[in-house]
């Protein structure tokens, strides 16, 4: 068994095993917060990554949601365009009666006018007879 003095080491030698090891433990650490630093980062990536895909998400069904209203507006116009269009036709077929019934009055005027030259015609050819007769 040894005595204590053989455990005993050179102070220089001492001295260099502990540089060694303080730069072994130094360059460890280094090393080691490099790959942490990469893990962060790796890990920051996929959060990125992550939230850029729900954006995306968030943004298609923002596009969907949109996409179906504006087909229920289309839907809504073409329903309008289709009433404002019978609405249309009872005007233009209002129109149309109302064009025959003046239509019907204007000949009938005519034949009103025409009925009233003649009568006066008649009254005139009489009276300028009888004025003839009686003369």
């Amino acid at each position: 068994m040894g005595t204590r003095q053989e455990f005993e080491m050179d102070p220089q030698l001492l001295s260099t095993i502990e540089e060694l090891v303080s730069k072994i433990v130094a360059q460890y650490v280094q090393e080691n917060e490099l790959k942490m630093k990469e893990i962060s980062l790796v890990e920051r990536l996929i959060r990125v990554e992550e939230e850029l895909k729900a954006l995306r998400e968030i943004q298609m069904a923002q596009f969907e949601a949109m996409e179906k209203r504006f087909e229920a507006l289309q839907k809504e116009i073409a329903t309008i365009e289709k009433a404002n269009q019978q609405r249309f036709e009872a005007m233009e077929k209002r129109f149309e009666a109302i064009e025959k019934r003046f239509e019907a009055m204007e000949k009938r005027l005519n034949f009103m006018q025409w009925f009233m030259g003649l009568g006066f015609t008649f009254l005139t050819f009489l009276i300028t007879l009888f004025y003839f007769l009686k003369g």
